[in-house]
């Protein structure tokens, strides 16, 4: 089952296996999973295609990424498969991309907004 029932208030769980994978509305090339949600903070999975760039965008609070497939590169630096980014509250990505295709586990604050800096 994609989403199960609680167990126990406050708590969740998601089987991300089963979830289909959802077009980005903020850049061609990219698709998502939606996780889960608590405490203002979202977590996704995320998978660039060969070449896909996302828009520049100001974070409104700390993201964290972790790849788990492929490689990425965020601000001229290539992450590739096991390697964590932190970008913290009120810095710019600009140029995220893959060249390859990559997955990566993705959590943001709520308040984030992709289309603007």
């Amino acid at each position: 089952m994609a989403n199960d029932p609680p167990l126990v208030c406050g708590f969740s769980r998601i089987d991300s296996a089963g979830m289909p994978w959802l077009r980005s509305r903020f850049a061609p090339g990219v698709e998502v999973k939606h996780l889960g949600k608590a405490d203002g903070r979202a977590m996704q999975l995320v998978r660039f295609a060969a070449g896909a760039t996302f828009p520049a965008h100001r974070h409104a609070g700390p993201e964290f990424i972790y790849v788990l497939e492929g490689e990425a590169v965020q601000n001229g630096r290539r992450l590739t498969a096991g390697y964590a980014g932190v970008a913290e509250q009120g810095t710019i990505e600009g140029g995220f991309h893959s060249d390859t295709g990559c997955v990566f586990l993705l959590v943001y604050d709520l308040d984030q907004v992709f289309d603007k800096t």
